[in-house]
């Protein structure tokens, strides 16, 4: 790893060391300010048996600035938008320089687990998952078969 800062290397060597339970991120071969994400589904609810393909990227700051994180794998969810753009107060005014990248994919994990947020990105998958949770779920469903199975 050349031209990083020190920080951003250790900060990336303890994810590796220390990885998060369900989730592969390996930061990219050209540039190493960006990872490839895995996460797996969470077990017992619509994505379960998805693979959920990310892309983290630390800016120059980081520490001192969030880390962005993004998902390339379309979901169905009220807290990540279309664009794969994820509403988690960590990745914007709730970060600390001394949270860990691990922390922040760990909280996305999360995420995935309790679906039904109070801060929606996108508000009519958030209205469906208020006003009729059944269908929201099963659309989560589809969307994970159609999109998060078998795609890496």
């Amino acid at each position: 790893m050349t031209g990083l800062p020190l920080r951003i290397i250790k900060k990336t060597q303890h994810l590796l060391v220390e990885p998060v339970p369900s989730i592969k991120a390996e930061p990219d071969e050209s540039n190493e300010h960006y990872f490839h994400v895995v996460n797996a589904g969470p077990q017992d609810n619509p994505f379960e048996g998805g693979t959920f393909e990310l892309k983290l990227f630390l800016p120059e700051e980081y520490p001192m600035a969030a880390s962005k994180v993004c998902f390339m794998t379309k979901i169905y969810h009220p807290s990540i938008n279309k664009l794969g753009r994820i509403c988690l107060d960590i990745l914007k005014d709730k970060w600390s320089p001394a949270l860990q990248i691990g922390t922040a994919l760990l909280l996305i994990q999360v995420l995935l687990s309790a679906p039904n947020s109070d801060d929606p990105l996108e508000n009519d998958v958030e209205e469906q998952w208020k006003t009729n949770e059944a269908q929201a779920i099963e659309t989560a469903r589809a969307y994970s078969r159609l999109y998060a199975m078998n795609n890496i």
